[in-house]
């Protein structure tokens, strides 16, 4: 079970980014996937989180500023933000699970598998 990060970056604040967490070693349709976030002296907040069936939760940080989703046949998931903030600034990192749901993913942490994560800039 792999899941890798890319998409992120330098951006200005009001810009936007897409965030890519490409799954391998699994069949990831079957599994949650869900988005996390650290920034330094912060604690680590679910962002968004999908479901096999497409089932989404988003935090009240990206909610309306945020949109989760799946492109099964690639087996990767995205995270588009938009109205980027600098409190948007943080290392982040996509996970999966199995048996989770999103909203046990995404508000209680519960996941299997780990991505090294892409660091977000919103700085202008």
């Amino acid at each position: 079970v792999q899941l890798v990060e890319s998409g992120g970056g330098l951006v200005r604040p009001g810009g936007s980014l897409r965030l890519s967490c490409a799954a391998t070693g699994f069949t990831s349709g079957h599994w949650t996937i869900g988005w996390f976030r650290q920034a330094p002296g912060k604690e680590r907040e679910g962002v968004a989180c999908i479901s096999s069936d497409g089932s989404t939760y988003y935090a009240d940080s990206v909610k309306g500023r945020s949109a989760i989703s799946r492109d099964y046949a690639k087996s990767i998931v995205y995270l588009q933000m938009y109205s980027l903030k600098p409190e948007d600034t943080a290392d982040y990192h996509c996970a999966a699970d199995f048996q989770a749901t999103v909203q046990s993913m995404c508000v209680w942490g519960e996941f299997f598998a780990w991505g090294q994560g892409t660091q977000v800039t919103v700085s202008s």
